[in-house]
């Protein structure tokens, strides 16, 4: 399966050697692709300079194991479910179906809470755990 991974996850797994820098090898190790994109990967490097700059060596080991696109601005042409997305999260979303993502994960409960576990342009939004409640 192809995941899409939203900057708080890849901010999250720079940042600290938690659950989520351990949840991304496992995802690998079961056979999915992990992706992300510039848009996503500028964000998960502007929030770790200013919050945790010590997780940027981290953050660059991880893009060196996931599968990276380049930002598309402009290709956020979502339909009109995703238009009930907060206009920042449309890249990510149009990044997720762009790339054919069939998953993204995202720890942003406030504007994809209420999508978890519901299909939005053909990718199913999930948190981290339900991600991996499903795939391992």
């Amino acid at each position: 399966m192809r995941i899409f991974l939203d900057a708080n996850i890849l901010f999250s797994a720079a940042k600290t050697d938690g659950a989520m820098r351990k949840l991304l090898p496992l995802l690998r190790a079961a056979g999915h692709e992990l992706w992300a994109d510039g848009y996503v990967l500028e964000e998960a490097r502007r929030n770790l300079h200013a919050k945790a700059p010590d997780g940027l060596p981290a953050l660059e080991a991880i893009v060196a194991e996931i599968r990276v696109s380049e930002a598309h601005p402009g290709d956020e042409n979502p339909g009109s479910a995703a238009r009930l997305l907060p206009e920042k999260d449309r890249p990510v979303l149009a990044a997720a179906v762009r790339l054919r993502c069939e998953a993204l994960v995202t720890g942003d409960r406030s504007h994809f809470g209420a999508w978890y576990g519901k299909t939005l342009e053909g990718v199913a939004i999930h948190s981290p755990r339900s991600l991996a409640e499903a795939l391992l």
